[in-house]
C-alpha cells in the first residue's frame, strides 16, 4: 500500500488551484484513513453507542484540523513544499457553515474530542447546501447571500446511496440521503461519524407533465423536496416558513432514527433491546419531534404504545441550551396535525399519558396545566423532551440551577434526579494547537512534552511560569505577533488599518439582544463623550472588534449592527478621539475569522444581561488563547473566574439575586432623567448624531429602551442599568494594559487554568453520567 506522502503526490499532479489542492489532500487522507473508519464504523454498530442528534454542526473548515489529529499537518506541509505550495493556500477555501453559533461549534467540538476519547458517538443533522448565509456590510447594514459552500466539491464527506431512506409528510414523500463525515480523533485510530441527511426528490422530473408543456410542474416535486435541506433556519415569519423549518427538524429526525433503528435491527432481529443498544442525545428542542416518530416507528414494528414509549424514556436524553422560556420551542397545533397528522396523534397519546401519570402523584389541575405537552393550542416542546427522557441537562453551573428553580421547575419537583449539569467544554486541538501554534509550541516547550492535546489539565503545570519575566515576554511576543497577523488579514479583507500595538478588544458572537452587543456600543460612545469632554485623558488605545451575524428576520439585530457602524464611522472621523479609539466590525464572521481573532485577543467581551446566557464557549476560546475576561456574573464566566481566579478578569452588573429585585420596579426613564451622561449616549439614537438611513430603526431601539414593547419591559436586558459599573470596570481593565508585567501575568493565568473547559472532560461526564457507554473496540 502507498505511503500517505506518496498518494498525496501523485494526486496533486495536476493541481493548480487552492481547490484542486484541497480537493487532492482530501482525496489522499480519505485513502489513508478508509480502514479505520470503517473499523470503527463496525464497532460503534456492534456496541452501545450514543447518536447526537441537531439542527446545527458548525465544523468550519475541515483540512487543517483533519491534519493537526492525524498528525499529518507537517507531512503534507512538507509535500507541497516540494511543488512551490503551501497550506496557506487553502486560507480561501469555504467553512462548512452548517450551524449559527455556539449550539453548532458545541456538537463540532463534542465530536472532536468522542473521536479522540475512543467513545462510540456518532452525529446526525443535515446537509444545508447554502448553510448560514454570507454576511456583507452595505452602508453600515447587513446584507445576506447565498453560500454555497460545496460549489467546489466537498472531499472530506462520501454519499452512501444504499442506505438512503424515504420520509413522508402529509401529500409528500422525500428520500433522505446520507452524507457521512469522518471526526478523526488526535493521537488514535479511531474515527467517528458525522452523518448529514440531504432531502431529494423520490421523481425528480413528471416527463409526462413537461411533454404537456407543464414545464415548472414538471420539476416541482424536486423543488419542493430539495427546499427542506436548502437553508439553515428559512425565515419563518409565515405559515409557510414554519411548516418549512417543522418539515426540516421532522426529516433528519425520521431519517435518522430509521437508520438507527433498521442497523439495530440487523444486528440484534428485534426491536425490544435497543435502550440497551442505543442513546440518542437531543441538541436543543429542535430534534425534540423524534421522540413521537420513535414510537411512530416501534409501532410499525410491532411494539404496543405503552411499550415504545417506555423505550422511548430510556432512549433519549435533553439538553437545555436557553433559560428563556419564550425561547422554548412552541409549534401550533394545527400546523402539526396539518404536516404530521399520524405524528400529532401519538403527541397527544403522550400528552394523556402524561396528565394520567400526574394525577397518580397527586399533582392539582393548575399543576399539571403548567406542564401539559398540549396546551394553548400549541405543542410544547420542552415539556415532551423532559417528560420522556432519561436525563436533563444544564450546560453551567449557573444555567442549571436556573433551569431547576424557574424555568422548569415544575419538572424539577416531580423528577429531581433525572437532572443533571454538563458545563460546555471546547477542543484545544483546533481552539488552541491548531489556530494558535506559536503559544502551543510555548506550552509544549514548557511541558516537555504535548500531553495538553489530550489533558488540558496538564496547562496548570506552568501557571508558575507567570512569574518568569522570560517567559512571560515571549507570551507576550507571541500575543503581539498575532495581533499583526490579524491586523493584515483584517487590511485585505475589510480594507480597515488597526494598530497592533493597542489593546485589541473583541465581542465575537450571534447577534442577539440579551449578549448586549448594544450595552458595548453604548460604552464606546460613553467614551468618545469622556474624552471630547476631557473627562478621559491618556487612555491606553484601544481597537474594539465586533463579529456577528443577525438572523435575516430580526430586525432590531440589524439596527445594532448598522449602529456599530455609525459608532465607527463618527469615531473615525475624529481626529481627537480616533487616537484612542478604533471601532471595527468584521464581515461574515465565521469559524475561520473566529480562529485568527481569538489568538490575537487581549480582552473577552462576554457582558449579557446576567442569568440569559447558557454557557458560551467562545468565552473559553479567549480565555484558553491568553484573553481577560471583562464580563457579567453569567452563564461559564463564573465558572471561569472560579478557575482562574476574579482578579485575574473583570467582572461587572448585578447578579442574577439582585436582578430579581430590581427588575420589577426598574425605571429606564427615570434612570436617564436623572443621569445626564447615560441620557447623552442613548439619545445618540434619535437626535442625529448617527443616520439609520432614514429606516427608522434606530428610534425603534431608543423606545425598547425606553418604553418597551407589548412583549416586552422597557429595557428588559438591563442596559442602561448596567452601563455606568460597565465602564467603570471597562476603564480599569483597559488601564492595567499600562503595566505589561502585571497584565501578562493575568493573561497566562488565564490560558494555564482553562483545563476545566476542555470539551473532553465535558464528554466524559456525558459517557459515563448519562448514556453509560464505554471505549470503542477497534
Amino acid at each position: 500500500m502507498n505511503s500517505y506522502k506518496e498518494t498525496l503526490r501523485e494526486a496533486l499532479k495536476s493541481c493548480r488551484t487552492p481547490q484542486e489542492v484541497h480537493a487532492a489532500i482530501g482525496e489522499a487522507v480519505m485513502k489513508h484513513t478508509m480502514t479505520n473508519w470503517n473499523k470503527s464504523k463496525s464497532a460503534h454498530n456492534n456496541s452501545r453507542r450514543a447518536c447526537y442528534f441537531s439542527m446545527e454542526f458548525l465544523v468550519g473548515r475541515a483540512v487543517y484540523n483533519n491534519l493537526l489529529c492525524l498528525g499529518l499537518y507537517d507531512e503534507t506541509e512538507a509535500v507541497l513544499g516540494e511543488m512551490g505550495k503551501s497550506l496557506s493556500e487553502l486560507e480561501e477555501i469555504e467553512d462548512a457553515a452548517l450551524g449559527n453559533g455556539g449550539l453548532g461549534r458545541l456538537a463540532a467540538c463534542f465530536l472532536d474530542s468522542a473521536a479522540t476519547l475512543d467513545l462510540p458517538l456518532d452525529g446526525y443533522g443535515i446537509r444545508y447546501k447554502y448553510g448560514l448565509f454570507k454576511q456583507g456590510i452595505e452602508n453600515g447594514f447587513q446584507t445576506e447571500t447565498a453560500d454555497d459552500w460545496t460549489r467546489f466539491g466537498d472531499p472530506w464527506s462520501v454519499r452512501i446511496d444504499s442506505e438512503t431512506v424515504e420520509v413522508s409528510f402529509n401529500g409528500q414523500t422525500v428520500k433522505a440521503v446520507p452524507y457521512d463525515m469522518p471526526i478523526y480523533g488526535c493521537g488514535t485510530n479511531h474515527v467517528s461519524t458525522l452523518r448529514l441527511w440531504q432531502a431529494e426528490a423520490v421523481k425528480e422530473f413528471d416527463f409526462d407533465l413537461f411533454n404537456r408543456q407543464n414545464y415548472l410542474e414538471a420539476a416541482a416535486e424536486k423543488i419542493y423536496a430539495e427546499d427542506i435541506s436548502k437553508v439553515l433556519y428559512p425565515n419563518d415569519d409565515t405559515w409557510e416558513g414554519k411548516k418549512l423549518r417543522l418539515k426540516q427538524q421532522y426529516f433528519f429526525c425520521s431519517a435518522s432514527l430509521q437508520d438507527i433503528i433498521r442497523k439495530h435491527i440487523d444486528r440484534c432481529g428485534t426491536v425490544d433491546n435497543i435502550s440497551d443498544s442505543i442513546t440518542v442525545q437531543l441538541n436543543d428542542t429542535h430534534p425534540v419531534i423524534s421522540i413521537p416518530e420513535f414510537i411512530r416507528i416501534m409501532q410499525n414494528n410491532g411494539v404496543s404504545f405503552d411499550k415504545a414509549f417506555a423505550l422511548a424514556k430510556k432512549v433519549f436524553n435533553y439538553t437545555n441550551h436557553t433559560v428563556m422560556p419564550e425561547a422554548l420551542e412552541k409549534w401550533d397545533c394545527r400546523l402539526v396535525e396539518e404536516l404530521l397528522p399520524e405524528i400529532y396523534s401519538i403527541i397527544l397519546q403522550i400528552n394523556e399519558k402524561l396528565i394520567a401519570e400526574m394525577y397518580t402523584l397527586d399533582k392539582t389541575p393548575e399543576e399539571i396545566d403548567r406542564i401539559k405537552i398540549v396546551r394553548n393550542g400549541l405543542v410544547h416542546m420542552a415539556d415532551m423532551a423532559v417528560y420522556c427522557s432519561s436525563y436533563v441537562n444544564g450546560v453551567a453551573e449557573i444555567h442549571t440551577e436556573i433551569l431547576k428553580d424557574t424555568v422548569l421547575a415544575d419538572w424539577y419537583k416531580i423528577y429531581p434526579k433525572r437532572f443533571q449539569n454538563k458545563t460546555n467544554g471546547i477542543t484545544q486541538r483546533r481552539w488552541l494547537a491548531l489556530c494558535n501554534r506559536d503559544l502551543s509550541a510555548l506550552i509544549t516547550e514548557l511541558l516537555g512534552n504535548e500531553k495538553w492535546m489530550t489533558n488540558l489539565d496538564e496547562l496548570k503545570k506552568i501557571a508558575g511560569y507567570s512569574e518568569d519575566e522570560a517567559v512571560m515576554k515571549k507570551f507576550l511576543d507571541i500575543k503581539k505577533e498575532n495581533k499583526k497577523k490579524l491586523a493584515k488579514y483584517i487590511q485585505e479583507k475589510e480594507g480597515i488599518t488597526i494598530d497592533p500595538n493597542s489593546i485589541f478588544d473583541i465581542q465575537i458572537k450571534r447577534l442577539h439582544e440579551y449578549k448586549r452587543q448594544l450595552l458595548n456600543a453604548f460604552s464606546i460612545l460613553y467614551i468618545y463623550y469622556g474624552i471630547k469632554s476631557g473627562e478621559i485623558i491618556n487612555m491606553n488605545p484601544v481597537t474594539f472588534i465586533f463579529g456577528a451575524k443577525s438572523a435575516p428576520g430580526y430586525k432590531r439585530a440589524k439596527a445594532i449592527i448598522k449602529f456599530i457602524n455609525e459608532i465607527a464611522r463618527l469615531v473615525e472621523s475624529d481626529e481627537e478621539v480616533s487616537r484612542y479609539v478604533k471601532v471595527v466590525f468584521v464581515s461574515n464572521y465565521n469559524v475561520s475569522y473566529a480562529e485568527k481573532l481569538i489568538p490575537a485577543a487581549d480582552v473577552s467581551e462576554q457582558i449579557s444581561t446576567a442569568g440569559t446566557e447558557a454557557s458560551g464557549t467562545g468565552n473559553m476560546k479567549l480565555m484558553l488563547n491568553g484573553a481577560v475576561t471583562l464580563g457579567t456574573f453569567d452563564g461559564a464566566n463564573i465558572e471561569i473566574v472560579g478557575e482562574a481566579g476574579e482578579e485575574n478578569n473583570y467582572i461587572f452588573g448585578a447578579r442574577v439575586e439582585e436582578l430579581k429585585d430590581i427588575m420589577p420596579k426598574y425605571n429606564s426613564r427615570k434612570l436617564m432623567a436623572e443621569n445626564p451622561k447615560i441620557r447623552q449616549v442613548v439619545e445618540t439614537l434619535i437626535n442625529g448624531t448617527v443616520s439609520d438611513g432614514g429606516s427608522g430603526d434606530f428610534r425603534e431601539l431608543y423606545y425598547s429602551l425606553t418604553d418597551g414593547a407589548s412583549w416586552h419591559s422597557p429595557d428588559n436586558y438591563y442596559l442602561l442599568g448596567d452601563l455606568e459599573n460597565y465602564i467603570e470596570v471597562k476603564l480599569k481593565c483597559i488601564g492595567d494594559f499600562g503595566d505589561r508585567k502585571n497584565i501578562a501575568k493575568k493573561m497566562w493565568l488565564n490560558t494555564c487554568n482553562a483545563g476545566k473547559f476542555s470539551s473532553d472532560r465535558t464528554i466524559k461526564d456525558y459517557a459515563e453520567n448519562i448514556w453509560h457507554i464505554g471505549k470503542a473496540d477497534i
